[in-house]
């Protein structure tokens, strides 16, 4: 399948063109998001038989001081990406997150749930999610949550460069959520889209995040167990972690219409963990 994917270096966008090698991934240099006219152009040019979003503004704090710039990339080029897809009569697979519900409660939010978003990331996540909807094309928003992998800048790499110099953290523990792995994720959007292309019927919002939950502090000490690294980790509550931008606490995705649809179940964290230590290059000792 003829399939253009927005990003290239990102955790997402690295574990497709791992594997779909034949597929075109547009880094900032052939597609920057800040221009969405560019992002549109792209996709008539290319004129592929499914599109893949998986480049955003990710660094949620910083997004507090630059809400237009997050805005512009995760809404406004989706926006743009969509009406692309529409005209040609293509899906596009738009990868969104956790952060666009407020975090309240403690049941699993399934994907027809109101969103309300604490942040400014959130915000402009939800922004491109109804702005895709908007225009009509066939498509499928995949909401995911707490992404890892061997590559750029997230929780397990921070968690491994912390153990480096310390042997106790302090981890925020009233968080839950599904940590998912960047290649599942890549294998799942590559599955949903090559599924749009033959049921387009399947257009939606769709959940799909890693088993089990877990609070972050949990997920720390499962790193550093994988790791063979002894650090003792202490859980503190949000209050005692302060940050620009407000986390949600309850991060639990409802991904049951996922596997109905798609066949994707939830992947198993703990059973990506080695493989993710060794290509990082951790070895337990």
């Amino acid at each position: 399948m003829s399939l253009l994917v927005f990003g290239r270096t990102g955790q997402v966008a690295t574990e497709i063109a791992r594997r779909a090698p034949r597929a075109l991934c547009l880094g900032r240099d052939m597609a920057d998001l800040t221009d969405p006219d560019a992002c549109a152009a792209a996709i008539a040019r290319h004129a592929p038989r499914a599109v893949i979003n998986a480049a955003a503004h990710t660094a949620v704090d910083r997004a507090e001081a630059e809400e237009a710039l997050a805005t512009r990339i995760n809404a406004h080029a989706p926006a743009a990406m969509a009406r692309a897809c529409a005209a040609l009569g293509i899906p596009l697979v738009h990868v969104s997150s956790d952060y666009v519900f407020d975090g309240s409660g403690i049941a699993p939010r399934p994907p027809d749930a109101p969103t309300a978003p604490l942040n400014a990331y959130g915000r402009s996540k939800n922004a491109g999610e109804q702005a895709i909807r908007a225009t009509g094309c066939t498509h499928a928003i995949l909401r995911s949550s707490w992404v890892f992998s061997a590559h750029g800048n997230n929780f397990l790499k921070t968690i491994l460069r912390l153990s480096e110099t310390r042997d106790s953290l302090a981890i925020v523990c009233d968080q839950i959520g599904g940590p998912t792995p960047a290649g599942a994720i890549a294998h799942a959007c590559l599955t949903i889209a090559e599924r749009l292309v033959a049921a387009p019927g399947l257009t939606g919002t769709y959940h799909f995040s890693g088993a089990p939950d877990v609070s972050w502090r949990g997920f720390a000490e499962a790193i550093l167990a994988a790791a063979g690294r002894d650090v003792t980790v202490t859980g503190i509550a949000t209050e005692d972690y302060p940050a620009p931008a407000s986390r949600p606490r309850n991060s639990r995705l409802d991904c049951r219409a996922t596997e109905a649809a798609f066949g994707l179940a939830r992947p198993d964290w703990r059973a990506a963990l080695p493989a993710i230590l060794a290509d990082i290059g951790v070895t337990p000792t």
